[in-house]
């Protein structure tokens, strides 16, 4: 998606430890403009009518997933990283590792809210090694639903975690996929 890319050399900055900044306009500070654009790219690459419940892990993807759940007339649904006390029945929950935070979190989505009969669409606005998708993904398996696919804005290509993703066979995009970054910029990869 160019104008994505676009923004991305624009404003993105590489920070150490291979950290893409991007919070200017897609995970702190929103450009919904851009959410919906970026929304309106991935109904042309997954069958929205299919699609009941889109999935998220807390907290910078729910601002994309909340604009994707309502351009697909869906409910939006995110994984939290704590347990509160509103939870009420049972949890499915999956272990991950936090590339941002370095750090292991457990992701965690009540069993009222997802069933057998859900069809699901991932969306995150960041992929490094795909842990949280990952995550996201036996989440889905444990409560029986059919993932219809995983959308991504950004991928870090380099880092391998979308092209595990391709390799599976679950349907999967990512919009600009970032196959170089450093001082002197951005390479994406051509698709």
């Amino acid at each position: 998606m160019e104008l994505l890319q676009e923004r991305i050399r624009r404003e993105g900055r590489v920070l150490p430890g291979n950290i893409v900044k991007v919070d200017g306009f897609l995970n702190h500070r929103v450009d919904t403009r851009l959410l919906e654009d970026i929304a309106d790219e991935f109904a042309k690459y997954f069958d929205t009518s299919k699609i009941t419940v889109v999935l998220t892990a807390e907290a910078s993807g729910i601002a994309l997933a909340t604009i994707c759940a309502q351009k697909y007339g869906v409910p939006m649904l995110f994984a939290k990283k704590a347990k509160s006390d509103n939870i009420e029945s049972g949890l499915y929950q999956s272990e991950v590792f936090s590339y941002t935070y370095k750090k292991r979190v457990t992701l965690l989505v009540s069993q009222e809210w997802l069933n057998a009969d859900d069809h699901v669409l991932i969306i995150d606005d960041f992929m490094a090694n795909g842990f949280a998708v990952q995550g996201l993904v036996d989440i889905v398996n444990e409560a029986g639903a059919k993932l219809e696919g995983i959308g991504i804005a950004v991928e870090k290509g380099f880092q391998g975690g979308g092209d595990r993703f391709r390799a599976s066979g679950i349907p999967y995009k990512a919009l600009a996929v970032i196959e170089k970054a450093d001082e002197n910029g951005f390479v994406f990869r051509e698709e």
